[in-house]
């Protein structure tokens, strides 16, 4: 059952665009690309790590507003316009020594799958694409930079039993 598989997640992965936003980008007369992020899941990925959930982002985009909101979230391993994500994801599973059973990815496309398959969790937003859905273990009821990694996060949380009410992490 995937709820109890749950209990044994050390390292999430997430995709960006798509998952951690709905996957608008707004370009400005600067040529500038701007997204806009859920604070609900701010404040779940701040309190992943401060409960030793290590946090991963993965994406094949680049953009100093999407390094700037996660470094200031704590995400340490913050990885920008890579066409390879799951030698990336290898590589810091191997790092930290999670073993990919350990692991779970959150991505809506197909540059997300062959992650996906590999880990021993694959969730995705409900506006993820078919051939993602297809092969996840959990599909959130909320689509895309609308809070399906606050969702993913606290059921990880809660069933670690370390989802609780704490007032020392900072306003995201």
């Amino acid at each position: 059952m995937i709820l109890e598989r749950l209990k044994y997640v050390k390292a999430i992965f997430l995709d960006v665009d798509g998952v951690l936003t709905d996957g608008s980008i707004f370009v400005n007369e600067a040529g500038e690309q701007l997204r806009t992020f859920n604070v609900k899941d701010g404040y779940a990925i701040q309190l992943a790590i401060k409960k030793e959930i290590q946090i991963c982002i993965i994406t094949g985009g680049r953009s100093e507003g999407v390094l700037k909101r996660f470094q200031g979230l704590g995400v340490k391993e913050i990885h920008m316009g890579i066409s390879d994500k799951l030698t990336m994801m290898e590589f810091i599973l191997d790092k930290y020594q999670i073993n990919k059973r350990e692991a779970l990815f959150i991505g809506d496309d197909i540059p997300d799958l062959a992650c996906m398959k590999s880990v021993g969790i694959a969730a995705a937003p409900q506006d993820a694409v078919e051939e993602i859905k297809a092969i996840s273990h959990y599909i959130s009821s909320k689509e895309g930079g609308r809070g399906v990694v606050r969702d993913v996060v606290e059921k990880v949380l809660k069933l670690q039993n370390k989802w609780n009410a704490d007032f020392s992490v900072k306003s995201v």
